[in-house]
């Protein structure tokens, strides 16, 4: 090397802020609770579908106000900007799997059935600052159902919402999933008399209802009010009679269905929107009671309020309703993992006419959490059979034994590394989570014989046995080698 190059200093060693890596047991878990998720999705006739992680921006919909780059909110890129040239064209990682299913229903309208049921599983990608427990790319798991207008797929999107859910282990009575209608609200607005130019500022004082409570509401809706920190927020500048719909609408939830729909048509009046959607409520919780999904699944809930602004008809989310511990030591429901609802405008970018949609979006990470955080997840993942290797002129016949493993149906590996010391093979072997350990030395292999070494339950006698029982019943068997197959299944089973 001249003296004049400067040696290049060393990558960092790690990831860029706001990803993350997944290492065995995670990626294992997650195939785990999306596997039984896709086997619902199947057996309602939803078909899987995989789109480009990548996607033009124009069909994303999202761009900055003020300059040419799109939104800060992707990761975009000029496709001149990349070797060999293009187009011109801005692209981006997908942010959601849902506007690629709208190109996707738009590009290929000929040759889909309609209605078509997709449900996609995937990562996606936001440029977004990263915080605790936010990260620029996760997982997303999707169904939705495009080209019916029929609130008969709202209603079968809750009762396969709500079959996922128990599928992957959550019990009844720990989740309930949650139903309202966007028309209805539209119902309030008009009932209010709320103007045009007023309705952004309503809707985001509706979505503060959990927050706040009535008498914040209230206050924001007409006066305004000071928030924790001592600061006005000023009104929207309804007077009460204005803002009596809204909550009435708000805190209509009945002992039962039928008394919040009968509180819902009080406080749409005559506004014909209003009625047409607690209309479809109806219709949906009777639907969802004929698929045997009762009121202590899924529940018409006017609190339902998040994404109001985006969706167009019925909407829905999922809630956990149990408690956990959080950092804090503080007991807490664990709250949503999943939510959607019909939005029958999303595909009209692409052709210009309305397709009505509607579909659902599950957190997969959080749900994840959720079940670790119930003990329900782990369980999944078992670490293969080692074979250790005692010497390495015999590597074939190693070799062989993990062939004939794996040929019956059982994870099995040889020990890669340096077999000289032993003691470290089995030290591997409990890193690996195995469950079995294979011994053959010289002396076995010349008497046709094989050790089988069961690791659990050599640590079980390890932790609890006395010295005299650990003789009793020794964890490790030698059996003929012909019988090894045999000798794993039982332990294993």
């Amino acid at each position: 090397m001249a003296k004049d190059q400067k040696k290049q200093p060393r990558p960092k060693a790690e990831t860029p802020k706001g990803f993350r890596d997944y290492f065995g047991a995670d990626v294992t878990e997650r195939k785990h609770m999306l596997d039984r998720i896709a086997e619902v999705y199947h057996r309602h006739g939803f078909d899987p579908l995989e789109t480009s992680a990548v996607e033009t921006v124009e069909a994303l919909g999202k761009f900055l106000p003020d300059v040419d780059r799109p939104n800060a909110g992707v990761f975009a890129w000029q496709e001149e900007a990349v070797p060999g040239g293009g187009t011109g064209d801005w692209l981006a990682l997908r942010y959601d799997l849902t506007a690629p299913l709208a190109r996707v229903a738009a590009q290929f309208r000929n040759d889909l059935p309609s209605p078509y049921r997709r449900y996609a599983m995937g990562p996606v990608w936001r440029n977004e600052k990263p915080g605790p427990g936010r990260f620029r790319q996760f997982y997303q798991c999707d169904a939705d159902t495009v080209g019916s207008a029929s609130v008969a797929a709202d209603a079968e999107v809750c009762a396969m919402l709500a079959d996922a859910l128990e599928a992957v282990g959550i019990a009844r009575g720990d989740y309930i999933v949650r139903i309202n209608n966007r028309k209805v609200l539209n119902g309030v607005l008009e009932a209010a008399q709320v103007r045009e130019d007023q309705a952004d500022d309503v809707l985001r004082t509706i979505d503060k209802f959990d927050k706040v409570g009535r008498d914040g509401v209230l206050a924001l809706l007409t006066k305004g009010r000071k928030d924790d920190s001592g600061a006005f927020i000023d009104g929207v500048g309804l007077d009460e009679a204005q803002a009596a719909p809204v909550l009435a609408f708000l805190t209509s939830k009945g002992s039962d269905n039928a008394a919040t729909l009968k509180n819902l048509r009080a406080a749409v009046g005559e506004a014909v929107i209003g009625r047409e959607g607690v209309d479809e409520l109806a219709q949906i919780a009777d639907m969802l009671a004929a698929m045997g999904v009762g009121a202590d699944r899924a529940v018409i809930d006017p609190s339902i309020v998040r994404g109001l602004g985006y969706y167009t008809g019925p909407v829905f989310e999922a809630e956990l309703t149990f408690e956990i511990l959080d950092e804090k030591g503080r007991k807490r429901q664990f709250g949503s993992v999943a939510g959607g609802g019909r939005y029958d405008g999303l595909v009209e970018r692409f052709t210009g006419q309305k397709v009505p949609a509607t579909g659902v979006s599950i957190g997969v990470d959080r749900l994840l959490a959720a079940l670790r955080a119930k003990g329900l997840a782990g369980q999944t993942e078992q670490g293969p059979v080692v074979v250790t290797v005692m010497d390495r002129d015999r590597m074939a016949d190693y070799q062989a034994m993990a062939a004939e493993l794996r040929a019956a149906g059982i994870r099995a590996e040889i020990y890669l590394g340096n077999p000289k010391n032993f003691g470290n093979q089995l030290k591997y072997a409990d890193k690996r989570g195995a469950p079995v350990a294979i011994i053959q030395g010289g002396d076995e292999a010349d008497r046709g014989m094989v050790q089988v070494k069961d690791l659990v339950l050599g640590a079980k006698i390890a932790a609890e046995a006395s010295h005299d029982e650990w003789k009793a019943q020794p964890a490790q068997t030698e059996v003929p080698r012909a019988e090894l197959v045999a000798e794993v299944k039982r332990i294993l089973g």
